[in-house]
């Protein structure tokens, strides 16, 4: 929840750069949002990843909906990132963040954040729905290394 909250809220505070004159209330701004993403964010993250990790082996979680709510997690580890980098370069003088990035940045965090949400809480039966949708080699163990094995210009052995 705190990983997730502060990806939405941290776009909030990176518009209020232009909003801010210099001097100490940019330090402050400053302040609070390395705050939230060092000592509050990056933890939460690290744990929520962590137990994450865990639990795919004390569940023995090997369905199809896991493996779809690891790739959701995997992008909200990449806006984590980004938004570290975001804060390296915004309080640079003369920098500020776009209103047009703070929307299209909060709308795909809490896109991914519901996508997480459904398929922890649904539990979807994606291996029903997906094998029309999916190559046959998709649809089985060891089918992509089949499939690249087919493509290598060099043969097996």
């Amino acid at each position: 929840m705190i990983w997730s909250a502060g990806l939405v809220c941290l776009p909030g505070l990176y518009v209020q750069r232009a909003h801010v004159a210099s001097g100490p209330s940019l330090h402050r701004l400053q302040g609070l949002v390395r705050f939230l993403y060092v000592a509050a964010m990056s933890p939460a993250a690290f744990v929520a990843i962590g137990s994450g990790t865990a639990l795919i082996f004390l569940r023995e979680t090997w369905a199809p909906w896991f493996g779809a709510k690891l790739f959701f997690v995997g992008l909200m580890a990449t806006i984590h990132i980004m938004t570290g980098l975001v804060i390296i370069r915004l309080f640079d003088d003369g920098q500020i963040y776009p209103v047009w990035r703070f929307l299209a940045v909060t709308v795909v965090t809490v896109v991914i954040i519901a996508a997480i949400l459904f398929l922890v809480l649904a539990k979807p039966d994606l291996a029903a729905m997906l094998p029309a949708a999916l190559p046959d080699w998709m649809a089985e163990p060891g089918g992509l290394g089949r499939w690249l094995g087919e493509l290598s210009p060099f043969p097996r052995s």
